[in-house]
């Protein structure tokens, strides 16, 4: 029982916050209900076709493809694809964890899964290509030039202070979803 308390702990004092948000200031409370509410229709629409897209992942492309080309010993070549299904990829950034947990599994290096999430959460081109047309491409090509190189060294750093043991456990953890 309390281990069900405890993994349900923030849903409840959520709900317990939404309830006294309604008892002290019922207008703010509609406006949560209402942020609740685009957020929940939101996640139902992204998450479905993530999660689809995940067991095609899962099931077609064999561990040894993406140790391959993505795995430790990949190099610049590995690198070069986390950059790149990460700017591909579309959705909010809470859809790249499903798919570094999968990619995980799939043996990708540590260093790559970093990079992919990094990418995914910076480098989208949907992005880039509001930012040539709104803000020009002399910033657009800037912020390129800045957050590409910058994603890489934050892998590379983070890969060195994180240790093995730690490593070993969120690849256990991912291979346990």
């Amino acid at each position: 029982m309390s281990k069900l308390i405890k993994r349900y702990s923030f849903f409840v004092v959520a709900l317990l916050a939404m309830a006294m948000l309604a008892i002290w200031d019922w207008s703010r409370e509609v406006k949560a209900l209402h942020v609740l509410y685009f957020s929940l229709q939101e996640m139902l629409l992204v998450i479905p076709p993530i999660f689809l897209l995940l067991g095609f992942l899962d099931v077609w492309v064999p561990k040894e493809t993406m140790t391959r080309y993505m795995g430790p010993e990949a190099g610049i070549k590995g690198v070069l694809l986390a950059v790149f299904i990460g700017s591909a990829a579309a959705g909010p950034l809470y859809g790249a964890f499903p798919v570094a947990a999968v990619l995980m599994k799939k043996g990708v290096s540590f260093t790559n899964i970093l990079i992919f999430i990094g990418a995914w959460s910076t480098t989208k081109i949907p992005m880039f290509l509001f930012e040539m047309a709104a803000l020009g491409p002399k910033f657009a090509w800037t912020r390129l030039a800045v957050d590409i190189p910058g994603i890489i060294i934050i892998a590379w750093v983070l890969n060195r202070i994180v240790s093995s043991k730690e490593k070993a456990a969120i690849i256990q953890n991912a291979a346990n979803l």
